[in-house]
């Protein structure tokens, strides 16, 4: 019997990294597990438990082909326990293992549940550095300490020295460590948008998609047409297909936003990155490579590098830092309910039903729809902070707690009273008329700021300042709009409160 019982999550699919990586091929039984608890703590997105369940599954079979011992259990299995402990409890009785082992999860919710089997079960764990990161959890806390402000900014100029990506000896390559200021340009309807690669569901990925329709009936989304990556060779083929018709272009317009084009030159790979398909430095290798060749301006190169060293790293890092209290976090004691429409998509707002409609139907929306539509609604309309966050959790195929819940509670709804932002990202209509077409197809009126027909970010937006402003007054980044408040007519603020008081009751 082998010694050895590894564990491997659904979102560690990676052969050469963690415990894997260190595994004894002859000594060596690997668990996978579908179970319904994973699937169920939130009402994940259809495609999203598709996409994992699948991915699952291809790589349960290139390890058998690979020469390991698999014991996979899945999800329709009469016997399944439903619970990750339950599974372990059932496997180390059917082979007797003298250790357990797994790469050290994602997210704490998982951690801690693996934790207390081991304690309670007196089998143990142990558990293996997850070296699919740059810079290791101690790495990013001993950046942390003793710093009065934790700015990505300063922390992503140590991913670059430590990678030497886009250096130029100790230079940042181009004099600029970042090019963020060229990479807001809105898009117009009739740029050419490439299209993303798509995979045509094999038997492996039928059957999942089958039971999905049975189990998850009622879950958010759009299960069909089901067309992602789900094994390495076709995220290496989206890879490859981002690189030659996305990155080009990416920088210019990664903020844009245009009715009917959900991904513009969006790279769509955060999915296959998280689950570990597609390896970060990999990725950035690919894109350095691609402004060296002069295949895509630096612009471009550097605002899709930083978003993985930089913010992914950054995000990874805060929430290790700071949890389990972090995920309580409530700044400004909001308490008001998510609106159903976040469910549905069903609402008069061109850019929320845009923005909610694409999720439901892909489970993906690009981050300034994430941050500066459903998120900044949210926060304007003091949505309670763990409503949004499970939202996101739920339904989007890239989202892990370690990755969506700072930033959901940070930089969107700045929950977190400025730890990874300096001030909160809202934004009255102005900016998604700027960075969209999405006003234009609107029941509402950007350009009116009150009234039943104004665009509803518009009253909300003051009404959200002066209700916080005892702890955003003081904010140096706000100064100028408070005194452009307090320079309003009386009547004039009146009626900016009194439009919000009536959208607000109408959600």
């Amino acid at each position: 019997m082998a010694k050895t019982l590894l564990l491997v999550l659904g979102d560690q699919l990676t052969l050469d990294r963690g415990a894997l990586a260190q595994a004894d091929r002859s000594d060596t039984i690997i668990l996978m597990a579908e179970v319904a608890a994973e699937t169920t703590y939130v009402p994940h997105h259809k495609k999203k438990i598709a996409l994992v369940l699948s991915a699952m599954r291809h790589f349960a079979d290139q390890l058998q082909r690979g020469g390991w011992l698999v014991d996979y259990v899945k999800l329709d299995d009469p016997e399944n326990s439903e619970s990750l402990a339950g599974e372990l409890t059932k496997a180390v009785a059917r082979h007797a293992p003298s250790r357990v082992v797994v790469t050290e999860p994602g997210e704490f919710r998982v951690k801690a549940h693996l934790s207390d089997w081991a304690e309670t079960s007196g089998t143990g764990m142990e558990f293996v550095t997850d070296d699919r990161f740059v810079a290791s959890q101690d790495e990013f806390a001993n950046w942390a300490e003793g710093r009065k402000q934790l700015r990505m900014e300063y922390f992503y100029r140590e991913m670059r020295r430590k990678t030497g990506l886009l250096m130029a000896g100790d230079e940042p390559e181009g004099g600029k460590w970042n090019f963020d200021a060229e990479n807001r340009k809105p898009a117009k309807a009739d740029l050419f948008m490439p299209e993303p690669i798509w995979f045509e569901p094999d038997p492996v990925t039928e059957q999942v998609l089958e039971l999905v329709e049975r189990r998850f009936p009622d879950h958010i989304g759009q299960l069909r047409p089901f067309r992602y990556a789900v094994t390495r060779d076709q995220a290496l083929l989206a890879l490859d297909h981002f690189i030659e018709h996305g990155l080009p272009s990416f920088g210019d317009y990664q903020d844009a936003m245009l009715t009917g084009e959900p991904f513009l030159y969006h790279s769509l790979l955060s999915g296959y990155l998280n689950i570990g398909l597609l390896d970060p430095i990999e990725i950035c290798r690919r894109v350095e490579d691609a402004y060296y060749c002069g295949r895509a301006p630096l612009n471009a190169a550097e605002g899709y590098i930083r978003q993985i060293i930089g913010w992914r790293e950054y995000i990874r890092g805060i929430y290790w830092l700071k949890m389990p209290e972090y995920a309580d976090s409530n700044f400004f004691n909001a308490d008001r309910p998510l609106p159903e429409f976040y469910w549905t998509g069903e609402t008069d707002m061109a850019c929320l039903r845009a923005a909610i409609g694409q999720t439901i139907e892909h489970a993906y929306a690009h981050h300034i729809q994430r941050l500066m539509v459903t998120g900044n609604f949210a926060m304007l309309a003091g949505v309670r902070p763990q409503d949004v966050h499970e939202w996101y959790l739920a339904v989007y195929m890239d989202a892990y707690e370690w990755v969506e819940m700072p930033n959901t509670l940070g930089m969107s709804q700045f929950a977190d009273g400025g730890l990874l932002g300096s001030k909160p990202y809202a934004a009255s209509g102005n900016y998604i008329s700027k960075m969209s077409d999405y006003c234009s197809g609107c029941r509402y009126d950007v350009k009116k700021k009150t009234g039943p027909d104004a665009c509803p970010f518009n009253p909300l937006y003051w009404d959200f300042l002066v209700r916080n402003r005892e702890k955003l007054g003081s904010n140096p980044r706000l100064g100028q709009v408070y005194r452009t408040w307090d320079r309003m007519a009386e009547e004039k603020k009146q009626d900016y409160l009194t439009s919000a008081e009536t959208i607000l009751a109408q959600i």
